[in-house]
């Protein structure tokens, strides 16, 4: 089943009882049993729920792999992901990821006693040299939030094999439309669904895939034990939005073409961050591993100046200044204010996020309105 095909019909099938071809919302907590412990399947919607079950076949499939489960949001897979670790344990990560994740690795799960490492993933080398006895896990995203770096997870899936670890790659930019980590040798893909594969930003929702039984039946126990998952309402929407999104991806890959060319051209900007340009810095690796170079990308302004990118984020029509990333709208942000600031500057600094970066989520709307909205607010400083 090739994948558009599978967007639309894995996991899924008309419903028994009427015919009805969507998925049905089973707004139920409960299920009946015709006596105790034979039923039909289900027991407790945080146990499994057929809305729900559909979805995790669903992704799963998109992935490439045997399991998915899904979340209240990308965090709590993060934060079911982390849980497969005991104190004691050690995780090298990037460190060029979203805020969120810094921030639950820092605040919440050092305090219990892991600790993480947090390295550039363009020198590999840089990874080796942190393993130790204790390291139990890499943890990675490709392309990287908010600097666009591409991460050869080939070449990291090598790394973690030899040395018996877990790699985990956060796949939510790029979705599986464009990269099947679990193909290039990952053990968990992760992904906020939130983000491209709902595509609509309407629905808060995570998932975590993996092809090994035994990983798949720690993360079925946690995620039924920790109680972190979504209803059959918000499963509905994910697997609604599901159907569109390589129809969708292909759009946002040929609006972020021509965005990031306007951009790489605009004298006002300095450096522009996106993989499909033949000056990024992870080029041959994107190429390489994924099937185009996505919708989003970010850039900084001449001088630097915070107040530039304030006027510029804060002026701008097409572009809505919001959180998140992946809806069929465009969306502008600043990461050192918003998405990243749980990060110190500092650290953040370090990674190239610096006062004037901005980011945008290139929708799939008319491109020559994009170009003229950003064009005018650039105008501006």
């Amino acid at each position: 089943m090739k994948f558009g095909t599978k967007t639309i019909h894995a996991g899924q099938h008309a419903d028994l009882s009427t015919g009805a071809i969507m998925t049905p919302i089973y707004q139920t907590s409960t299920y009946v049993q015709a006596k105790p412990g034979e039923h039909k399947g289900y027991e407790y919607s945080r146990t499994a729920n057929p809305t729900r079950t559909a979805l995790e076949k669903n992704i799963a499939a998109l992935e490439n792999g045997n399991y998915g489960m899904c979340f209240g949001s990308g965090l709590a897979a993060i934060d079911c992901i982390i849980k497969l670790l005991k104190p004691g344990d050690e995780v090298i990560s990037t460190n060029d990821l979203y805020g969120g994740t810094y921030r639950i690795f820092t605040k919440v799960f050092e305090s219990l006693g892991i600790r993480f490492h947090f390295t550039g993933m363009g020198d590999l080398s840089k990874v080796t040299s942190l393993i130790n006895d204790n390291t139990k896990m890499i943890w990675t995203e490709t392309p990287t939030n908010p600097m666009l770096n591409v991460i050869d997870i080939t070449e990291l899936a090598k790394i973690s094999n030899a040395n018996n670890l877990l790699l985990v790659v956060d796949n939510t930019f790029a979705t599986p439309y464009l990269q099947k980590p679990l193909d290039l040798g990952a053990d968990i893909v992760m992904h906020s669904l939130t983000k491209y594969m709902g595509g609509h930003s309407d629905v808060v929702m995570g998932a975590a895939i993996c092809k090994d039984e035994k990983i798949a039946e720690q993360l079925y126990f946690l995620q039924n034990s920790c109680g972190a998952v979504p209803g059959p309402q918000d499963s509905f929407l994910v697997l609604r939005g599901i159907k569109t999104l390589h129809v969708r991806m292909q759009r946002h890959c040929e609006n972020g073409k021509i965005v990031a060319e306007y951009l790489a051209s605009n004298p006002k900007i300095k450096n522009v961050y996106w993989p499909g340009l033949t000056t990024h810095s992870n080029h041959e690796i994107a190429k390489k591993q994924m099937k185009d170079f996505g919708g989003m990308l970010s850039f900084d302004l001449v001088g630097n100046k915070l107040e530039d990118a304030i006027k510029l984020v804060s002026n701008t029509k097409y572009f809505t200044l919001a959180e998140s990333l992946g809806g069929v709208e465009s969306l502008i942000g600043h990461p050192a204010s918003m998405t990243h600031a749980a990060i110190p500057k500092e650290e953040r600094e370090k990674t190239g996020v610096v006062d004037s970066l901005i980011r945008l989520s290139v929708g799939i709307e008319d491109i020559e309105d994009l170009i003229d909205d950003l064009d005018r607010a650039i105008n501006l400083i």
